[in-house]
């Protein structure tokens, strides 16, 4: 049994509501929401997967985000001593920790990996990089484009560079207690994210034959859902909302862990939820408007970044500056993935060890830039080692161990212990304090 009176771990709090929704829905909202969501739309029946994925966020993503922040703000504990706080005398869930504790820090590992390519690529912008592409017809455009990705990932000293750089700025925000340096910086950076999110929807949607791209994203296209098949959708649903939602791993509970006893979780929960479809789907009014108006087939994963969208801007009127934007809409999104997570693991430590803010951070760095070494170095120097086979590399093993392994596995250990350990009156308690939508029961 959870003391109502429980005090957060070292007295870290969050001072406002909002500054609770925008860290919260921060972690969440990340690359899964523009690199693989408006695809897997297009090839899994348009609308349809739209109103499948708005189900399953309904049904699975609302409840496991709410079961992990609920437990989070009973026991106002990390990660790793949550369980212990709130399980049965006597009960071993708590040994799941051993296991938990490393989800967010391979996720690390190769995020801020992929952060620092978003980076690079936002200076490359600001700086005119791609401005002679315009002038090249577009097959040679795309065949310097892929040229110049190739040398960018093949450069061992760039790729280190922009990865140290980006864990260099989450562990100096880190310094700071959370009211002060994660919830004030999030806050600004997330409220810029949804602003230029906005601007390139509005302007992507007024290009010519934008309305064709919109057409392909949102269109129920009953034909490509029946070749998909009903299996398949729903699968690519479930794992979407997981992905996405970055529930199993903690780093929701943290925050809950800092928030205070003021509202009910629903309504918050059904905020932080909202905000990240709202990012995802925004992003496909982007992504497939400006597509289809240069006739570029869109992609999915890293080549929609790196090499369509790039394509896409350097034939757009004023493609410099949309282009920058785009990328400093997407670093956004990232790295405030990134920063939330640096804090999960900050109050991990912290928990488990007794070890205080700025040391906590800068052990974090250095645990991270070891895991992340490995990840960047498999583009160039270990691009000889596959770690599962064929032509996979450590980006490819970090993301398998995390989004295939800990997450699924770790929302469904979490589901468990609120049925068969906490309790659901205990739950259902914590979730219902404070004010505003409260659940049945």
């Amino acid at each position: 049994m959870v003391s109502e009176n429980s005090a957060p771990s070292a007295a870290e709090k969050i001072k406002s509501r909002m500054g609770f929704i925008l860290l919260s829905a921060g972690c969440a909202i990340g690359l899964g929401n523009v690199w693989r969501f408006p695809y897997i739309v297009g090839e899994n029946g348009g609308g349809i997967f739209v109103a499948v994925y708005i189900l399953c966020l309904i049904l699975v993503g609302v409840p496991a985000v709410l079961l992990e922040v609920a437990l989070g703000r009973a026991t106002r504990k990390s990660i790793v001593r949550a369980y212990e706080v709130a399980e049965p005398p006597g009960s071993k869930w708590h040994l799941s920790r051993y296991v938990l504790i490393l989800g967010p820090y391979i996720l690390l590992g190769f995020y801020t990996v992929l952060t620092g390519w978003l980076l690079y690529y936002l200076w490359a912008f600001l700086a005119g990089d791609f401005n002679q592409l315009s002038q090249m017809p577009a097959a040679d455009a795309r065949t310097a484009n892929l040229e110049k990705f190739r040398s960018f990932i093949e450069n061992p000293v760039i790729m280190l560079a922009g990865t140290f750089a980006v864990i260099g700025i989450a562990g100096t925000i880190a310094l700071r207690r959370v009211e002060k340096g994660l919830e004030a910086v999030t806050k600004t950076i997330m409220l810029l994210l949804l602003f230029m999110l906005l601007a390139l929807v509005g302007y992507c949607l007024t290009l010519p034959g934008a309305l064709e791209g919109v057409k392909y994203y949102l269109y129920p296209d009953f034909e490509q859902f029946r070749k998909a098949g009903i299996a398949r959708v729903v699968t690519e649903a479930l794992t979407q909302a997981f992905f996405t939602l970055s529930v199993g791993q903690g780093s929701l509970l943290v925050f809950g862990s800092y928030a205070t006893r003021e509202r009910s979780l629903v309504n918050e929960t059904l905020f932080i939820t909202g905000l990240d479809f709202a990012v995802a789907f925004l992003a496909g009014l982007i992504i497939f408007p400006a597509c289809f108006s240069y006739g570029i087939s869109p992609d999915s994963g890293p080549n929609l970044l790196f090499i369509t969208m790039i394509n896409v801007f350097s034939r757009m009127d004023h493609g410099q500056i949309a282009g920058a934007l785009f990328f400093l809409f997407m670093f956004t999104a990232a790295f405030t993935t990134v920063a939330t997570v640096f804090e999960g693991n900050m109050a991990a430590l912290r928990d488990l060890f007794g070890i205080r803010r700025i040391p906590g951070a800068l052990i974090n760095m250095a645990l991270i830039a070891a895991l992340a070494v490995p990840v960047a170095l498999g583009f160039n120097a270990l691009k000889d080692i596959h770690p599962l086979g064929g032509d996979s590399n450590f980006l490819d093993l970090g993301d398998f161990i995390v989004s295939a392994n800990i997450l699924p596995c770790g929302a469904l250990f979490l589901t468990l212990f609120v049925a068969l350990g906490w309790g659901f009156q205990n739950f259902r308690r914590e979730v219902n304090t404070g004010r505003g939508l409260k659940l049945p029961g």
